[in-house]
């Protein structure tokens, strides 16, 4: 999706409301950021926050994620486009997120590996402190690829404003995390929280 098209998109329908980011923000309980952000072309709302967000600019769903007002004659057809371009980042996200997974765990096995072999078999010091080294360069690696997949596969939703954003890479080595939630800071809000991970663009 075009996001700088759809941007420009909710700003002249914004303004042809009469409305400001404050009013727009106010009736979606997000910040003006927030709507800053979108008009700007660095994110997209949040899936929950698309019909009240049309229903604000008297738009329809298809007008939205085209980033134009869609006629009638092309209204299925764009839905229909809109539908599987959706259906098609999801499936990529997961085949990532997989993949990061993947690679995360075989890290592990292949770390442990060598840590036994280093402390099991009979070889001289200097070639098990190797061996251990050679431990923890594969443990980094593997750590940062399985980082920079899992960045790639969806974003974090802010749970104070609801803005979507991808972390940098620093922020998400250095944020505490469960399964689904890690600790970052938002870029909109300027607030620190547990933002859910979110497959779905």
């Amino acid at each position: 999706m075009d996001q700088s098209k759809i941007g420009s998109f909710i700003a002249a329908r914004r303004q042809a409301q009469g409305l400001t980011q404050r009013q727009v923000a106010d009736r979606l309980s997000v910040s003006d950021k927030t709507i800053s952000k979108w008009e700007t072309g660095r994110g997209l709302p949040e899936v929950s926050l698309l019909l009240p967000l049309c229903e604000v600019l008297d738009i329809t769903v298809n007008d939205l994620l085209t980033g134009e007002t869609v006629s009638e004659a092309r209204y299925r057809e764009q839905a229909e486009e809109n539908l599987l371009r959706l259906m098609q980042e999801a499936q990529e996200n997961r085949r990532t997120m997989a993949l990061s997974i993947l690679m995360g765990s075989v890290t592990v096995v292949a770390m442990v590996a060598l840590v036994l072999l280093a402390g099991f078999l009979p070889i001289p010091a200097w070639a098990r402190a190797a061996v251990i080294a050679l431990s923890l360069v594969t443990a980094a690696a593997g750590v940062l690829g399985a980082a920079m997949l899992e960045l790639r596969a969806g974003y974090y939703v802010c749970p104070h404003c609801g803005t979507r954003f991808v972390p940098t890479l620093s922020e998400y080595v250095k944020g505490y995390h469960t399964f689904t939630r890690r600790r970052l800071t938002c870029p909109a809000c300027g607030r620190t929280g547990m933002c859910r991970h979110r497959l779905q663009r």
